[in-house]
């Protein structure tokens, strides 16, 4: 009877009719009811939390509260949303939370583009419920890393920058940090942290025991960041010398970001599939200015100032592109499209505009003060692992798994130049601000100097006493 009245209400509301041609959508399909065989006690902390971290949490916590459901705690999950609690300890054939998961009831949960949970999950939670909904006994154990030395053999760029004057070109390489000029490829030196041991105890001649990830010039070319695990590390641009060493991170630093006046750096990074870690630091003294917790629900990919400094665009593995307020760290906005991790985000110059890509293979162009998603575009076979912006034009120079990296114009999204020459995945593209000088590299371990004006190859760059790219 419910179906059949609702049936009436879609065919005698306006400008619903469907044409002939279109087939009707695949109904949602509950979710498998299966038993367990369990003995012990399930754990909220244990079983259950790391669950709603995958499934739920990119549309129920931190700022993004879909239906004011934040399910970020056990006591927010407990309080639910707009549509009353969420659970009936006691009672998981009552529970909201197993009806709208289990996809008995709409909303259904996660919504359509999402992966489900699966029959084990679902039960888990369901049993959960049944033993009494109970606390957390305490915090959720983290998986402790231990880092052995990095095998000779590793070293893919991960990361490029290039010098706001146009003169240089800063490639990692592995844990290594090499300095080219960029009008020649001439090598101009390493940077080496000279704290640095290997498990022996003997010197360690690189910039970071781990694979450098991530890079970034200051505005001013005062300052070389780069980002590794559980660290990063401010250089002198002049000297190479090592001025700062920021830690306190849980995971690897995977995103940079200078502010416009170089004063402000932002981070981004994270332990997968827990909350993306947000930073700001105070350039000069080295000190944390904010940490925006609770931003994303997994790894931030990358970070961006608005041209003004007010504001900070980040993007992560939750699907998400959110601007913050600086330096509060207050949540402003957020823009929901892509399908993927999000691996990059950048402003425009004028302020109004923003341009995100990542793992669903496209790039997406974002009206900043409508909130809106102006175009998606892009023709990239395999991720888009890093966008920037050519100085203070529309265009954007993209570099992606499928060894390509291209140029593109945001206003129209309009396909430029592509600049060739990659022989496996590309993981950084960087472009200096008058775009004549573009540099790409990834797990080859190589990078390519490019013209930028016509994506003419000039010199493929490797470290000193290296004669060619080791074979894998």
């Amino acid at each position: 009877m419910q179906f059949h009245a609702a049936l009436c209400l879609l065919l005698l509301a306006p400008g619903l009719l469907l044409s002939q041609e279109k087939k009707p959508k695949a109904p949602f399909q509950p979710i498998a009811v299966v038993a367990l065989e369990r003995k012990e006690p399930v754990a909220y902390e244990k079983d259950i939390e790391p669950i709603l971290i995958h499934k739920c949490q990119f549309c129920h916590s931190g700022p993004v509260k879909e239906g004011k459901f934040d399910m970020g705690t056990y006591e927010q999950l407990v309080k639910g949303g707009k549509r009353g609690p969420a659970l009936v300890a006691g009672k998981s054939p009552e529970s909201l939370l197993v009806k709208v998961a289990g996809r008995t009831k709409r909303p259904f949960m996660p919504p359509k583009g999402e992966d489900p949970l699966t029959p084990q999950e679902l039960a888990l939670i369901k049993l959960w419920i049944d033993q009494g909904a109970k606390a957390p006994s305490g915090q959720r154990e983290h998986t402790r890393i231990i880092l052995s030395l990095l095998p000779a053999t590793v070293h893919p760029v991960r990361a490029l920058a290039i010098s706001p004057d146009n003169s240089t070109i800063v490639a990692g390489r592995g844990n290594q940090i090499h300095v080219f000029d960029a009008g020649s490829g001439t090598y101009v030196r390493t940077l080496i942290d000279p704290a640095l041991k290997a498990p022996d105890n003997k010197p360690l001649h690189a910039a970071h025991f781990a694979i450098v990830e991530s890079l970034a010039c200051s505005p001013e070319g005062k300052y070389i960041a780069s980002g590794s695990f559980q660290e990063v590390i401010l250089w002198d641009a002049q000297t190479g010398v090592l001025r700062k060493r920021l830690g306190g991170f849980a995971d690897r630093v995977v995103a940079l970001g200078f502010s416009p006046n170089g004063k402000l750096l932002a981070t981004g990074g994270g332990t997968p599939t827990q909350d993306g870690e947000i930073k700001i630091f105070d350039v000069p003294t080295g000190n944390l200015v904010t940490e925006i917790k609770n931003g994303h629900s997994d790894t931030v990919f990358g970070v961006s100032f608005s041209p003004d400094g007010t504001k900070l665009a980040t993007c992560a593995a939750d699907k998400f592109v959110k601007v913050f307020d600086v330096p509060s760290g207050k949540f402003v906005k957020a823009f929901e499209g892509h399908t993927h991790h999000v691996l990059d985000v950048a402003w425009k110059a004028d302020g109004k505009v923003l341009a995100s890509a990542g793992a669903d293979n496209v790039i997406k162009v974002w009206d900043y003060d409508k909130g809106e998603q102006l175009r998606t575009f892009g023709n990239h076979n395999k991720q888009i692992t890093r966008l920037v912006f050519k100085g203070k034009t529309a265009e954007v120079l993209t570099c992606s798994g499928d060894q390509t990296v291209r140029l593109w114009n945001v206003d129209n999204g309009g396909a430029g130049t592509t600049f060739g020459g990659g022989q496996d995945y590309l993981y950084a593209v960087g472009v200096s601000p008058d775009g004549k000088v573009v540099a790409a590299g990834g797990e080859e371990g190589v990078v390519r100097l490019y013209n930028g004006a016509n994506g003419q190859l000039i010199k493929a760059l490797l470290p000193p006493g290296v004669v060619t790219a080791a074979k894998k």
